[in-house]
């Protein structure tokens, strides 16, 4: 299936509508003629994932026969089809660890489920019932996303489709969470009564509706028909009747996220999307959007012609056709983005290997009407939202740190039972943050002793009380489920904001802004490469040091040092927050600093890391 070596460009032009030697047999899935151009030789053989997409029947494949078997796991093709539906094959290295040290052999597989949540809008019914999900199915914890969605993690396969069910039930969905699919659509969470805030929240709804999959495949296998039967059994023949206007029968070359924000707000940080909005205001009213393309941060160690990227600018839309830009901008990535090596399928690459120039021109061609001359907005600040805050219409909004995105209940902290709390008690509004954070809407004046009451009885620090620095960090996931992971980041982070937080205050920098961002592995995950202080996971227990980006997520860092063991990090960093304090600029962050001095002249301040030790 996936291997088949007959399986080319020439058959996923078919598999699209139209034929890719010749523009033979256009159908009317093809809009256009620069739709059905040929644009490699039909000789250069696909991906395997190419293949395995187009023989899924619309993303059925093989998933419902799977789940009736008697089996912890799937196979490796229903893997790469389950992703579009929103969940991830996983094992926990650490149970495979103490299961070694208990004499079984084998991994223990269970899935992550990420629900997508777009804007990070959900009611307190949602969340409840998320944390009700990770205790009954998962593995007790709930975790908030970088990209303001929420993952359950170890849930086994015999209770994947309860959980599914049971997420569409409150009305959220997990349907092109993950996936060579448009995910979820970004947008600033902030709930002022504005009529801006409001239309771009609106946005990214319409957005996130519009470049859904349309395939019947996710309700057939997930959910109930109308007699509230599920569908146990999956017709083959039943996907003659899907149709993707946008996607094709084998959807884009590789995962494509969209964000939306303001110039003075670039809380989501849009240049890192593959498509970025930025809204263009005057006197009020979002007039239209600088349009962004080609952001990425996902980097394959083994691969060195991938590399972190920040969106360029394309040109301004006006705001009634930002939907039908944002659609030509997914159909050129589909008709040209790399099918055959799926390390190099992300759009930033098609627009590098096309330049700006020639990749406007085409996106023009495929709407219909030619983008306009960039306007002059630009990103300039950045807000976590965190705290209390006016929403504009005589409410009020708290901004809860929550570390790492992790709901759970320890002894110290109990995330989990608070939050149920204040769901009950105060009913608010819920927004996630691309800071893995938390939004409490809609909130009364009368109602701040009581959130406050209630965080303090269950131990978790109000945001008033969290320092800068760890407001302002953030980790991925990594050890012990990601299967990408070479190091710990979640787990290590919080120790490592310890020694950040003493270090900083000795030079008198506890109120300066820093970004610290960090990974497991190279890929991005948690957005280190624009960072003030980016930390890649490297080797087990080590990391790269990336230095001097912006808070405001507009400039990409530079590799400092490599290879430095997690304990040395701060005794490297330290003397550059010395000379930070005695010789920064008016208004200058951290990042800026290390920017305008420049690894050799950092190098020279820093005190060299011991060597690595065998």
């Amino acid at each position: 299936m996936g291997g088949d070596p007959a399986y080319t460009r020439e058959n996923a032009g078919r598999a699209l509508g139209c034929e890719a030697a010749g523009g033979k047999g256009r159908s009317s899935r093809c809009v256009s003629a620069v739709e059905t151009e040929c644009r490699v030789s039909a000789e250069e053989k696909l991906s395997a994932v190419e293949g395995i997409k187009a023989a899924s029947n619309f993303l059925r494949g093989t998933v419902a026969a799977e789940l009736a078997e008697d089996s912890d796991q799937f196979s490796a093709e229903s893997i790469q089809v389950l992703k579009h539906h929103g969940t991830y094959q996983q094992d926990n290295r650490d149970d495979r660890a103490a299961a070694r040290a208990d004499g079984k052999a084998g991994k223990q597989f269970s899935m992550m489920v990420r629900s997508r949540i777009p804007g990070g809008q959900l009611t307190a019914s949602q969340l409840l019932a998320e944390l009700d999900l990770c205790e009954r199915f998962g593995g007790g914890t709930l975790r908030i996303t970088s990209r303001q969605g929420l993952q359950i993690h170890g849930v086994v396969k015999a209770r994947l489709r309860d959980v599914i069910a049971q997420i569409n039930a409150t009305g959220l969905s997990t349907l092109a969470a993950c996936g060579d699919v448009n995910r979820n659509v970004m947008c600033c969470p902030a709930p002022y009564q504005t009529p801006v805030h409001l239309e771009l929240q609106q946005l990214a709804q319409t957005l996130a509706h519009h470049f859904a999959p349309r395939t019947r495949a996710y309700r057939e296998i997930w959910l109930c028909d109308a007699a509230g039967t599920p569908q146990r059994r999956v017709d083959e023949n039943q996907g003659a009747g899907d149709d993707e206007p946008i996607y094709g029968r084998t959807y884009l070359p590789r995962k494509f996220k969209m964000g939306i924000a303001l110039p003075h707000d670039n809380c989501i940080d849009v240049y890192t999307h593959d498509l970025g909005l930025l809204a263009v205001i005057e006197q009020d009213r979002v007039i239209g959007f600088n349009v962004l393309v080609g952001g990425g941060l996902g980097v394959t160690p083994s691969n060195k012609k991938t590399y972190p990227a920040l969106a360029k600018r394309l040109g301004f839309v006006a705001a009634r056709d930002v939907v039908a830009v944002a659609e030509a901008v997914v159909k050129v990535q589909r008709d040209h983005g790399n099918r055959e090596d799926r390390k190099l399928a992300r759009l930033k690459y098609l627009v590098d290997h096309w330049g700006i120039e020639a990749f406007r021109a085409r996106v023009d061609a495929y709407c219909g009407h030619r983008l306009q001359p960039l306007h002059p907005a630009e990103v300039h600040a950045m807000c976590d939202h965190i705290g209390w805050e006016a929403q504009g219409d005589g409410r009020w909004y708290y901004g809860l740190n929550v570390e790492n995105g992790r709901l759970a209940d320890t002894p110290q902290r109990q995330w989990k039972s608070a939050l149920r709390a204040i769901c009950g008690t105060l009913a608010p509004g819920l927004r996630l943050t691309a800071h893995q954070s938390i939004l409490l809407t809609n909130l009364q004046e009368r109602d701040r002793p009581v959130l406050e009451e209630i965080l303090r009885r269950h131990g978790v620090p109000l945001s008033e009380e969290t320092s800068t620095v760890r407001r302002w960090s953030m980790a991925c996931v990594a050890w012990p489920t990601c299967g990408l992971a070479i190091t710990e980041s979640e787990r290590a982070l919080p120790g490592l904001i310890d020694q950040l937080e003493a270090e900083l205050d000795r030079w008198g920098l506890a109120r300066d802004v820093f970004t610290v961002r960090m990974t497991g592995c190279p890929n991005g995950c948690a957005r280190p490469y624009n960072a003030d202080i980016g930390l890649v996971g490297k080797a087990r227990g080590r990391y790269s040091v990336y230095l001097g980006g912006s808070p405001q997520g507009t400039r990409l860092n530079f590799l400092f040092q490599d290879l430095v063991p997690l304990e040395q990090i701060v005794p490297l960093l330290s003397p550059l927050f010395a000379a930070f304090r005695d010789q920064r600029q008016e208004g200058e962050s951290f990042g800026d600093f290390c920017h305008r001095c420049g690894r050799d002249a950092l190098c020279a301040l820093a005190a060299p890391p011991p060597p690595p030790t065998a």
